[in-house]
């Protein structure tokens, strides 16, 4: 069975932070307890508004994660300027937009192809694999190969924000994407609104190969602590993998 990797994103362990100006709970000790409970990398966004990640977890985080970095980031210069600095295993570019509660839809790489394209090769020269997050859109697929990026995150919050038929058809199309990405040559990656009750159909995607999830796990973790909520949902992702495989 192909194994699937599970990235796990903290930054609304800083949302909490943030919403109360206090040093705790701190986002670099969630990241550390999530790789010590399985998660194969930590996601962090680190926006142009600052609402809730900051600079010095990222400066903090980095000499001390025991699995690798995947730092999203809008397609500015000046967070450019910081990708290259500081150097993550991994970068996902995003959209982003200051009135947006979370990412919304995915990067438009076709209307933006030369930015997006000097900031991967930017990127790629510090030493980053690049990964762009976008919409199940052949127009996109199209312009990230262009792109000269090696991996792509499928946008999943329309699958995730609807059901029935509706649903049925976004799953269609995002599995028939994914293997025409993975034919193309990408490293393919999904996430955005997965959850325990919802990741089983994706996760049984045979040409993705990590999905990236934070809110749900992070919502969870409320509940039954961090390792146990990871523990949850790599558990639903497995046991839909080994289905779809037999």
């Amino acid at each position: 069975m192909s194994v699937l990797r599970l990235g796990v994103n903290v930054d609304h362990i800083a949302t909490v932070r943030q919403a109360r100006g206090t040093p705790y709970p701190d986002p670099v000790e969630a990241a550390l307890l999530a790789a010590a409970s399985g998660a194969d990398s930590i996601t962090i966004h680190l926006r142009e508004d600052r609402r809730h990640i900051q600079d010095h977890d990222l400066a903090r985080l980095t000499p001390v994660c025991p699995v690798p970095i995947n730092l999203e980031m809008a397609v500015t210069p000046g967070m450019v300027d910081i990708g290259v600095a500081a150097r993550p295993k991994y970068v996902c570019l995003v959209p982003e937009r200051r009135e947006e509660r979370t990412t919304e839809g995915g990067l438009d790489v076709a209307g933006n192809l030369p930015a997006v394209r000097e900031a991967c090769r930017r990127l790629a020269e510090a030493g980053c694999t690049v990964a762009l997050f976008i919409a199940a859109d052949p127009a996109q697929l199209a312009a990230a190969k262009a792109s000269g990026a090696p991996q792509l995150e499928i946008h999943t919050g329309h699958y995730a924000d609807t059901d029935g038929a509706e649903q049925a058809a976004e799953l269609a199309r995002i599995t028939a994407f994914a293997r025409e990405a993975q034919v193309m040559g990408f490293e393919v990656h999904a996430g955005h609104g997965l959850n325990a009750c919802n990741v089983g159909p994706i996760a049984a995607i045979p040409d993705i190969v990590e999905l990236n999830i934070g809110h749900a796990i992070i919502a969870r973790s409320l509940f039954i602590g961090l390792p146990a909520a990871i523990a949850e949902i790599r558990q639903a992702m497995t046991v839909a993998r080994r289905a779809a495989l037999g």
